[in-house]
């Protein structure tokens, strides 16, 4: 009788055929699986290089099965796959943000109009603004003739009287423009004997100094505006430099300058100093330095657009200048008086009549007060309405109102 095989051995050669058979199957398949579908391997190097296997066509490195590790097989050494180089495209780099490129320089007419600045370092700031005003305009060149620290008290320091005479001969400017005074509050030397700021002596021997200026120049035909000083931080030194400007006007308008008062475009509505102002284009900026004395950029800029505005009297276009200085009191009452040093009341009423003078203490009356004025406040020396009824029908004062005349009044009157 033959026997039948154990069901247990069967099994268990079944379980090791079929352990034998995946570990050699499923290695191919899973390489097939990557050939198929696995893109190129790539790799980075250190110097920025990407560097592709090529999978196509391209033989693999064998998996070991269960088989070779249980009775060997000599691996053979396959070959490796080219590397090919991918070509990296580097992203070029912004360029850097700069400032805009400088508008060309024009370059200056060879008979351009010489405007010249002269005074102290204030002047300094506006030569810059003038320049920078008149960039574009190859007919005006500005020539700078500041000198620092200069005024017209030390004379000993810098002598302006004098040197204006010597740049009046040397004949290098059309048009001067002054702007002096800041560094003019100490005493003044006058004959051997010092004078205290502001004392009747200073104040001759200062408005001396600035008519002898103005004097020169008006001689020789060179148009010239004075400008003012602005309003100062420092409450005393702003004091000193306001009569500092009546005397600059008053000797201007006398020497037949013009005076460029710029007192109230950078003062407060009050009329006190503000380091802040409105510019050229109406955006409130900075206008002084912080010293409470000196012009920014903007401030001296804005200046300039107001120097540009007095300089067409004398300046426009095409290099030629006119010359001929008008006097400002021509055509008023003042102009039979007596030119520097003024004398007395009279002249300096006189002087306010023209315009020439505006009194800083006297506030002209507004409208609403002119409405509410009582009869004290009128003045008594008026028209009187009682003459519209008395005056004689048909008479140009009689407005229609009038009287009708007698026969003998008529009469009379023929």
């Amino acid at each position: 009788m033959q026997k039948k095989p154990n069901r247990v051995v069967l099994w268990i050669i079944g379980v090791v055929v079929a352990a034998l058979l995946l570990t050699d199957v499923l290695p191919s398949f899973a390489q097939a699986y990557e050939t198929a579908f696995a893109g190129p391997v790539a790799a980075r190097q250190d110097d920025g290089r990407i560097l592709v296997a090529q999978a196509d066509g391209q033989p693999r490195k064998k998996r070991r099965t269960l088989m070779d590790l249980l009775f060997g097989n000599d691996e053979v050494e396959e070959p490796k796959a080219p590397v090919v180089e991918r070509p990296v495209v580097k992203k070029q780099p912004k360029k850097a943000a700069d400032l805009p490129p400088p508008k060309p320089k024009i370059e200056k007419a060879p008979g351009a109009t010489r405007l010249a600045v002269f005074g102290d370092s204030m002047a300094t700031d506006v030569a810059k603004a003038l320049d920078r005003f008149y960039a574009e305009d190859p007919n005006i060149v500005i020539i700078s003739q500041a000198v620092g620290d200069s005024g017209i008290v030390r004379v000993d320091y810098f002598d302006w009287p004098k040197k204006i005479g010597e740049s009046i001969a040397e004949d290098n400017f059309d048009i001067a423009i002054f702007i002096l005074g800041i560094n003019d509050r100490q005493k003044m030397s006058l004959n051997g004997k010092s004078y205290a700021s502001l004392s009747p002596e200073w104040l001759a021997g200062y408005s001396a100094r600035v008519s002898s200026i103005v004097q020169q120049l008006r001689t020789a035909n060179k148009p010239t505006i004075w400008v003012g000083l602005p309003p100062m931080e420092a409450p005393k030194f702003g004091q000193t430099m306001i009569q500092v400007n009546e005397i600059d006007r008053l000797a201007a308008f006398g020497g037949g300058a013009e005076f460029l008062d710029i007192f109230d475009k950078f003062a407060t509505e009050e009329g006190k100093y503000t380091r802040n102002g409105p510019d050229l284009n109406g955006t409130t900026v900075r206008m002084r330095k912080d010293d409470g004395i000196h012009f920014s950029t903007a401030g001296a800029d804005k200046l300039a657009f107001y120097l540009s505005q007095s300089l067409r009297n004398y300046y426009r276009g095409g290099g030629t200048v006119g010359v001929a200085v008008a006097d400002p009191l021509l055509g008023t009452d003042a102009q039979v008086m007596m030119r520097p040093p003024y004398q007395g009341l009279g002249q300096m009423k006189l002087l306010e009549v023209a315009g020439a003078v505006i009194s800083l203490t006297h506030a002209p009356r507004r409208a609403a007060e002119l409405v509410s004025a009582t009869s004290a406040d009128l003045d008594p020396v008026g028209f009187d309405l009682t003459q519209l009824i008395e005056a004689p029908v048909g008479r140009a004062d009689a407005f229609g109102v009038g009287v009708m005349p007698s026969t003998e009044t008529a009469g009379t009157e023929q």
